[in-house]
């Protein structure tokens, strides 16, 4: 199995399946990555290293690439459950990116890992409920823990959550203003959900 590639990025494609070229030792290798790989190519001529899971079957080999082993690792458990294939893996990476989708699965916030495209809500909870307790104990190993104070719990949070969503805010600017407005003691302990949107908004705002 090729664990990773180190080579010059040759082309990125867009479109339905983003492929990477990627030129090792005068050898170009095609990998199908996550959109939000642009963000991590590197400037100039400089090398890239790039994880690498290999999908075989019958009739075809497939080089899926990421920027992280932690984004690999968490592909990989995407793809063991059941009914979820690598499309759907990398759009939940690509939508939620690699903390927001953890957490959401910890979480078991069901109703923002069904706003991914293709991911319904019996989908949904099929992967929180097969992830949860697996990627609990992951992500404390791959450094991704958030401060349980970092962001309201349960429902309180889904609600907070898909409010923010819906006011057009990004996923990651949601998370961001929740991890921040949650240092405050007193919000962190309150599960007025009217209040967390408040501050987040404010925190936004700024």
């Amino acid at each position: 199995m090729i664990g990773y590639l180190n080579g010059s990025v040759v082309s990125l494609q867009p479109g339905k399946r983003t492929i990477l070229t990627l030129e090792v030792n005068q050898v170009g290798y095609d990998l199908q990555v996550p959109t939000r790989i642009r963000q991590q190519l590197p400037a100039g001529d400089e090398l890239m290293q790039v994880f690498t899971h290999l999908q075989v079957r019958e009739d075809q080999l497939t080089l899926f690439g990421f920027a992280s082993v932690a984004e690999r690792d968490l592909f990989r458990q995407l793809v063991a459950v059941s009914g979820i294939g690598p499309q759907l893996a990398l759009a939940l990476i690509d939508s939620l990116g690699l903390q927001e989708l953890v957490q959401a699965i910890v979480s078991s916030n069901t109703r923002l890992l069904s706003k991914t495209p293709g991911v319904g809500a019996k989908t949904a909870e099929r992967i929180a409920l097969e992830l949860k307790t697996k990627l609990s104990e992951w992500r404390n190993q791959a450094g991704l823990t958030v401060a349980p104070s970092a962001g309201p719990v349960g429902t309180v949070q889904e609600d907070v959550e898909m409010t923010l969503l819906a006011l057009g805010y990004s996923t990651q600017e949601v998370m961001q203003a929740l991890q921040q407005v949650g240092q405050n003691k007193a919000l962190a302990k309150s599960d007025d959900a009217e209040a967390w949107i408040r501050d987040a908004i404010a925190w936004l705002s700024q």
